[in-house]
């Protein structure tokens, strides 16, 4: 309660964008995805048509971030209204913040999943850290860097749409339902 508070407070200029981003990539309206994906689209071909240098990008990227944080606890109130934040607003900004620090937490919490796996059992943890980062290699080098980016960025900024549609639910049980046909189907064989 006390992070979630903290982070409030932290994110309070951000308040009236981040319930805006929030209705965005949870897709309260048909066309979200749509905008959303024609954004990142058109993000992705102005830099594959500008090609910037791995130093320009990163400077102009981190530009972008400081103009944002400087601009936008700015102008937030005079665009949306600082005399419109209402209660159930103020209750979503909560939901938001808990939800982030959760994330937070699972995140540091398979970190330290990870390092006990190394000291509890150093040959998994070797053989299993091999075999991924050989996979990620192997997957870098098929796909192209940008287009590659350009795939999680989609697909990390529509999962909360996915998610909140049941669409992921729905697709990973299909898949579930399947693999568990297979593996009966391979048991009745061996019988």
């Amino acid at each position: 309660a006390s992070e979630t508070a903290s982070l409030e407070e932290q994110l309070q200029g951000w308040g009236e964008v981040i319930l805006l981003t929030d209705k965005v990539l949870r897709w309260e309206r048909a066309w979200f995805p749509l905008a959303l994906m024609s954004v990142v689209s058109f993000s992705f071909l102005m830099i594959y048509y500008l090609d910037p240098s791995v130093l320009s990008g990163v400077s102009c990227f981190v530009m972008f971030l400081c103009l944002a944080d400087y601009l936008v606890p700015a102008l937030a109130p005079r665009i949306f209204g600082s005399n419109k934040w209402t209660t159930e607003q103020q209750q979503r900004f909560h939901e938001i913040c808990g939800n982030l620090v959760k994330s937070r937490r699972r995140i540091v919490g398979w970190w330290k999943r990870l390092f006990t796996l190394k000291e509890e059992k150093p040959k998994m943890y070797f053989m299993t850290m091999l075999f991924s980062l050989a996979l990620v290699a192997w997957i870098g080098q098929q796909v192209h860097n940008l287009f590659l980016t350009y795939l999680i960025v989609s697909f990390l900024l529509l999962f909360p749409g996915l998610n909140q549609h049941g669409i992921i639910t729905k697709y990973v049980g299909m898949a579930k339902r399947e693999i568990n046909k297979l593996l009966k189907h391979k048991e009745k064989k061996n019988e």
